[in-house]
């Protein structure tokens, strides 16, 4: 579980690719700190630290995960967003992030006005329920709050801090960028698809008699 607070950004120096999958080695400060076997998100994409070294780390990216996000074509030089899994105690700035990216949308724009920076997004059919006015959204792993909604495109604001902080800034059009909606859609969805009268329910039918 993440918050969507990049901790930092890494760089991929080597990717390697076997059958079915890839492993990417990533340069970046906070690598002394890792361990084999605990979960980073990179770009929003949870994974596992298989190896960790004074410089760099190496995570395992399986063909699905590949398939789904932007890791599977990630060049090499890329910059990446990172952060650690959530512990028990940690301050949630953000908001709940699972790590499982939905789909990869793409870059419509990214208009500057001075520190007035704007991001539309357009999003893959059938996405587009699960994004509110003033919900929260996931992007490339950064918590952000969804400014404006217009069908299957929606807006948010960048602060200078995020842009930064994230790789965000670097977007341009027609950029794929990964997407994580809010964990709390998905469950509600389920929930109301679930959702059925219970076949002992009281039906009621007017009035009935008294019975002594």
């Amino acid at each position: 579980m993440f918050t969507g607070l990049v901790e930092g950004m890494g760089e991929v120096v080597e990717t390697v690719d076997d059958v079915g999958a890839r492993r990417l080695t990533i340069g970046c400060a906070m690598a002394p700190e890792l361990e084999p076997g605990e979960s980073v998100a990179v770009d929003g994409v949870c994974l596992t630290v298989v190896a960790a070294h004074d410089t760099s780390f190496q995570v395992d990216v399986i063909e699905e995960t590949l398939k789904l996000t932007t890791l599977g074509a990630i060049p090499r030089g890329a910059r990446v967003n990172l952060e650690r899994s959530l512990r028990l105690g940690d301050r949630l700035g953000g908001h709940l992030v699972q790590g499982h990216v939905d789909a990869t949308a793409t870059v419509e724009s990214l208009v500057r006005r001075g520190n007035d920076v704007r991001l539309d997004v357009r999003l893959p059919e059938g996405l587009g329920r699960y994004i509110a006015r003033k919900g929260s959204v996931t992007l490339q792993g950064v918590s952000l709050t969804v400014a404006s909604v217009t069908g299957g495109r929606f807006q948010v604001a960048l602060i200078p801090e995020t842009l930064r902080a994230t790789n965000l800034g670097t977007l341009s059009s027609g950029d794929r960028i990964n997407v994580e909606v809010d964990l709390l859609t998905r469950y509600l969805e389920r929930l109301l698809q679930d959702r059925q009268p219970a076949d002992d329910a009281p039906t009621r039918t007017g009035k009935g008699k008294r019975t002594p």
